[in-house]
């Protein structure tokens, strides 16, 4: 999961995670699922989702789980529970152990499962595969420095 679609697709389960930790809450609180109480809710922890991201710009490796990952996870969980505090949210420790938990589970869950299964072999048949491009084509190179492929050739 590469480029801005990688980093876009990364972004929404990201959000999604917290959305569907939210409405969890919610409903086991019976606090409802109207949307200015989820909104009210969610935005300490998307915001701390946000500074997650930007502190290790996730967008550049958004399903790597370290530093991405981590940074998601205890940017949501850290910030999330000093912006509830600041607006008179509750932070219980069996809130935080909770939240603590289920984030981390879910946002580097997803980003086990994607580098599970983006390593599953391919069809070495296949012309199109990842390993089909020349050592000379440009695209291969960025792999190459990416990670996403070994260097070929005399001397490398």
């Amino acid at each position: 999961m590469t480029g801005s679609r990688g980093a876009i697709r990364a972004a929404v389960l990201d959000v999604a995670v917290v959305l569907v930790f939210v409405v969890i809450g919610r409903a086991n609180h019976h606090d409802g699922d109207t949307v200015p109480g989820v909104a009210s809710t969610a935005w300490p922890f998307l915001a701390g989702l946000g500074a997650g991201w930007l502190v290790a710009r996730v967008w550049r490796r958004p399903a790597a789980l370290v530093p991405s990952g981590i940074a998601a996870w205890l940017g949501t969980l850290a910030v999330g529970m000093v912006l509830r505090v600041v607006a008179g949210q509750g932070t219980a420790v069996s809130f935080i152990i909770v939240a603590l938990c289920f984030l981390g589970l879910f946002l580097l869950g997803w980003r086990l499962l994607a580098r599970l299964f983006a390593g599953r072999p391919t069809d070495p048949t296949d012309p199109t595969g990842p390993d089909s491009r020349r050592a000379d084509d440009p695209s291969a190179v960025a792999a190459v420095h990416r990670g996403d492929r070994a260097a070929e050739g005399p001397g490398r």
